[in-house]
């Protein structure tokens, strides 16, 4: 019997359906099983979704494909992570261009308290490896889980420093987990699953074709609480994904470089338009996401459970809700509280700057939020 696994994975094997419109057939019909359970006239209905795309959607042979694809990645190893699913990386879940599905190998926590991109031109030089490796042996004591891309350069390097000095590292790739890019980062690869993983939306067999890797980069972005460009040409990789984690309101620093020098271009261009902080020491990232702030939230040992502040009468529906939500969990980062109330961000961010000058809530690393306990 197709369990809910095959479903997902079957709907991503739709032509023409991509993650938005999979999470718009979700959200009419409740569940993937649900969507292929659904008649016709009733996918029709669905926003984006035409009679081409439904009857697609109900052609016989959709979960013979979806159980060829979960045989493939159990001898792969891999893990099918569907938006809904617990497992699913939370900084992902609430962006508009997130991928619907995720194929994960490794035994990494996607959902780390403390994450850092680090990318940067393939042509790195050992400037730029230096101030890598500088950076991860810094967050060491914060046990941050690093973020690359597993390509020559400055991604390789940092997750190989990861690995020296004991951190976990995710590796984003732009193919099937089957096709490590290049091939002579095998070996690292393999390692990193150690602690941490590789992570993709491609399928497995799925080739690194250039369309994949802006793709890529937005995945990097989004599972970033800071992104550090650390030696970038004019035009590349990098910079998309500092462009990406700009959109996505995540810290964004850029190391400067010599002028005149190719692959300083990019940072100090970052720099000069405003679009990256500058990097000058470690300590600029711990600070930026509050890193260097003892977390409160829990009480001693020994001593009485805190209890969250009394609010006043007069406060709005909305701030109620934004104090309700962050009691229910231990925090929230603005992108996931902003999609569980549905407030827009520009609106949140100014609640939340309200209720914590009242000192009812305050700001935890990489953009997170809590409710103040006394």
């Amino acid at each position: 019997m197709p369990t809910d696994t095959h479903y997902q994975l079957a709907l991503t094997l739709v032509p023409g359906v991509g993650s938005i419109l999979i999470r718009q057939l979700i959200s009419y019909c409740g569940s993937a099983p649900d969507v292929f359970r659904s008649p016709l006239a009733r996918l029709m209905k669905v926003p984006g979704i035409g009679e081409v795309t439904a009857r697609a959607i109900l052609k016989p042979g959709i979960l013979d494909e979806a159980q060829q694809l979960a045989d493939r990645m159990a001898k792969l190893g891999a893990t099918a992570l569907f938006y809904t699913d617990k497992a699913y990386p939370a900084r992902l879940k609430s962006l508009y261009d997130a991928p619907a599905l995720l194929y994960f190998k490794g035994s990494g926590d996607l959902n780390a308290s403390r994450t850092i991109g680090l990318v940067g031109t393939r042509q790195a030089t050992e400037y730029g490896r230096r101030v890598t490796s500088d950076i991860i042996e810094a967050v060491v004591p914060y046990g941050a889980t690093i973020i690359s891309g597993l390509a020559y350069g400055i991604d390789i390097a940092a997750h190989r420093a990861s690995l020296t000095n004991g951190l976990p590292t995710i590796g984003v790739m732009a193919s099937g987990l089957d096709i490590i890019y290049p091939n002579v980062h095998q070996k690292t690869a393999q390692e990193m699953q150690v602690m941490g993983g590789l992570l993709t939306e491609s399928q497995p067999g799925t080739k690194p074709d250039a369309h994949l890797f802006p793709a890529r980069n937005r995945i990097i972005a989004g599972l970033s609480d800071a992104v550090v460009v650390v030696e970038a040409a004019a035009k590349g990789g990098a910079l998309i994904t500092a462009e990406y984690a700009n959109n996505y309101h995540r810290e964004v620093f850029a190391v400067p470089g010599q002028l005149n020098q190719a692959f300083s271009a990019g940072c100090n261009k970052l720099i000069r338009e405003n679009k990256a902080q500058i990097y000058t020491s470690p300590k600029d990232i711990i600070e930026a996401l509050n890193w260097d702030r003892a977390d409160t939230t829990t009480a001693p040992s020994g001593l009485r459970a805190k209890q969250p502040l009394s609010l006043p009468v007069d406060i709005t529906e909305e701030e109620s809700q934004i104090i309700a939500l962050l009691r229910q969990a231990s925090d929230l980062h603005i992108d996931e509280l902003s999609w569980k109330s549905q407030i827009p961000m520009g609106k949140l961010a100014s609640l939340l700057l309200t209720l914590e000058f009242q000192g009812f809530v305050r700001s935890l690393p990489g953009k997170k939020y809590a409710v103040v306990y006394v």
